[in-house]
């Protein structure tokens, strides 16, 4: 077994310190904040040992077989809000009604698992019933970020052949100006309806939960004449489990712990690009 210990502020001492604990047989530096440490005995007392150690110095520590590389991978699916990008886009939405309190509260209970994400939806977009359109323009221009190393993790992801897909419960508006401005291959969202200007507080088709999203995945990765056990699939919150469970690589990001107990990548102190150090 092999294990992949990265930080942003990991020094190369602290990494070699953490990494000393696993006895690996060799050590391969993987830039300024990163290490690989080869041939390791796995066991679940050593995987629990190396947990604290790192969690303690900011550092994400990954087991995963030896041999496993990017090229292995055709297709890498993505959540948005909180993944991709850093923000929640109806959070931010709903700040512009002077509602965000309201709608984040919802929202952190759905991405917990704590409530159903298509009830969920519904209610907070029925919030915004009312607000100008061009709120949504607001929120891309001054306050959609890309998440830390998304851009040099896409740019890898295109020079190694692999499709992208982008498949959000948020909306429509942001995944298709992020697929024109990022190069994504496919999206999928939620479509807000807006009459006169103004939004309904209703969403148009069925909603994007949980089952659609690992629909989506399915469909793509048929499409494109692949196996899922060929796809990436990284998400953050609990609406993510069921496409994230047909994946070849679960990769949680920033995530819920609900999502990172149950994924086989966490990226909590390194960036999206973390996932470049992990199939090295």
């Amino acid at each position: 077994m092999n294990l992949v210990l990265q930080g942003l502020d990991a020094t190369p001492d602290t990494l070699r310190r953490i990494g000393a604990l696993a006895n690996p047989a060799r050590v391969i530096e993987l830039g300024a904040h990163a290490i690989r440490c080869e041939g390791i005995e796995f066991s679940d007392v050593l995987k629990q040992t190396i947990d604290v150690a790192a969690e303690a110095a900011r550092i994400d520590a990954t087991f995963i077989a030896p041999g496993r590389v990017l090229a292995d991978f055709k297709l890498v699916a993505m959540d948005m809000d909180s993944t991709l990008i850093t923000i929640e886009c109806i959070d931010e939405i709903a700040d512009m009604q002077g509602l965000k309190p309201q709608v984040a509260a919802i929202t952190e209970a759905a991405m917990r698992g704590e409530l159903e994400f298509a009830e969920s939806l519904t209610r907070r977009v029925a919030l915004l019933a009312g607000l100008d359109a061009s709120a949504l323009e607001r929120v891309y221009e001054e306050r959609l970020a890309i998440s830390m190393g998304g851009e040099a993790m896409l740019a890898a992801l295109r020079a190694a052949g692999l499709k992208t897909l982008l498949v959000s419960g948020g909306f429509t508006f942001f995944t298709e100006r992020l697929k024109a401005h990022l190069g994504l291959d496919y999206t999928h969202a939620n479509v807000l309806e807006i009459v006169d200007g103004k939004l309904t507080g209703r969403v148009l088709g069925g909603i994007v939960d949980a089952g659609e999203k690992k629909r989506t995945v399915e469909r793509v990765c048929l499409e494109i004449g692949i196996d899922p056990a060929q796809a990436i699939v990284m998400g953050d919150g609990a609406n993510d489990l069921a496409m994230m469970s047909i994946a070849g690589l679960s990769v949680a990001f920033r995530a819920k712990p609900v999502v990172r107990a149950q994924a086989d990548v966490a990226l909590t102190y390194t960036g999206l690009d973390g996932l470049l150090n992990i199939l090295a």
